[in-house]
């Protein structure tokens, strides 16, 4: 009898919250969310995926609104789903994605994590469909700060299959990467490989971006081959791969290396591109064509609204070292001082620089409306009726 009133409180509250955790019901999280809630939510802190990826955010507000219409429900959904782990009752597809979105300590967690081993060793030679509880798994992850556990999770072989999708792996290559357990991050990787799920763009970002942290002969080896193996096979390597990738190579003192790699760049004229150039310039000994991009850049009669190149401190301190009683060496102090002067030189390291959070997708600022909101139909332009 018991055991038949859990079911039910579980069927009734995977019935009530079901829409919730869909992609389609967006609409329904605006009105549930407290004004103000995104800006007061602290959430891990990110190096190399934007929210974009993450969605961290948007995940969060799918959480508040699942407790918001659970509010008033007597009885405990994790403790109930706990007493169903114990019996080895079946657990249903809506009941797991419910439970991610209520789990709310590392001790929910605990049960999440033996949920989804449950769940997989159920379905694993079934198709989830379209949902993807991969990612869910890992944004709590994210939340909670759980790294060691989404990594343990991710590379297990019993849960091979489960994270079939490369946002998961990404995600936990990221909470690695920002918690300093570069290796981990490698083992990860390479869990990803062997598992045959496709490197994406993210995914080679976070690559090389932990091949240069390493900064190992061996690092720089992986960094190389796993550069070579994507431009040979025609695939889009992202510009912050490229720059990270030039770093590494500066940092084993492969300036060949560095420059063929930043000749590969298609759009270098960011500040971070510019810092690198300058320091390949710098290490290579070209010293008064590292001194031409810094006068370059100045721009005393330009309006205040255009934002000036800007060099880090360490640059342009390594340039100032390198012409130490040189015959550039007057010229470069002047270069630097007038650079100063105008706020051109940060503080900013070149590591601040490679570890950024990307901004994202930029939203268009107004989309044009194609249908009219009274009758419904198409708007004709009245320009292409002239």
């Amino acid at each position: 009898m018991v055991q038949s009133v859990g079911n039910m409180a579980l069927a009734r509250l995977g019935k009530c919250c079901r829409s919730l955790v869909r992609e389609s019901s967006k609409s329904v999280f605006c009105s549930v969310v407290r004004p103000g809630w995104n800006e007061g939510c602290v959430g891990a802190k990110r190096h190399l995926l934007s929210e974009d990826v993450i969605k961290l955010q948007n995940f969060q507000q799918r959480k508040l609104a699942v407790a918001h219409l659970l509010t008033g429900y007597k009885g405990n959904y994790i403790e109930l789903f706990s007493e169903k782990l114990q019996k080895n009752e079946l657990i249903l597809r809506d009941e797991l994605k419910l439970l991610l979105h209520l789990c709310q300590s590392a001790d929910d967690m605990m049960i999440v994590r033996d949920a989804i081993y449950r769940y997989h060793a159920e379905n694993r030679n079934l198709a989830h469909g379209e949902f993807r509880f991969g990612p869910l798994f890992m944004r709590l992850c994210y939340e909670l700060g759980l790294e060691d556990l989404a990594a343990a999770t991710i590379t297990d072989q019993n849960m091979r299959g489960f994270f079939n999708d490369a946002t998961s792996f990404n995600i936990a290559i990221d909470m690695l990467f920002t918690k300093g357990s570069y290796e981990r991050s490698l083992e990860v990787l390479r869990t990803m490989r062997s598992q045959g799920v496709q490197f994406n763009k993210d995914t080679m970002t976070l690559a090389i971006g932990t091949c240069y942290k390493l900064n190992t002969t061996e690092s720089y080896r992986i960094c190389t081959a796993l550069i070579e193996d994507r431009q040979s096979k025609g695939h889009f390597i992202p510009r912050h791969a490229y720059c990270f990738a030039v770093a590494l190579a500066l940092r084993q003192n492969d300036i060949e290396k560095a420059q063929s790699l930043f000749s590969q760049i298609m759009s270098n004229d960011s500040r971070l591109c510019q810092n690198l150039k300058v320091l390949m310039l710098v290490m290579s000994g070209a010293v008064t064509d590292a001194v031409s991009i810094l006068s370059a850049t100045m721009l005393p009669k330009s309006p205040s609204f255009v934002k000036k190149p800007e060099f880090s401190q360490e640059v342009v301190e390594l340039l100032r070292l390198q012409s130490e009683g040189g015959p550039h060496m007057m010229k470069i102090e002047q270069v630097v001082t007038l650079l100063e002067q105008s706020n051109q030189v940060t503080t900013l390291t070149l590591e601040d620089m490679l570890c950024r959070t990307p901004t994202g997708k930029r939203k268009p600022v107004m989309e044009e409306r194609r249908t009219s909101r009274r009758t419904l139909k198409p708007i004709q332009s009245t320009l292409l009726l002239e």
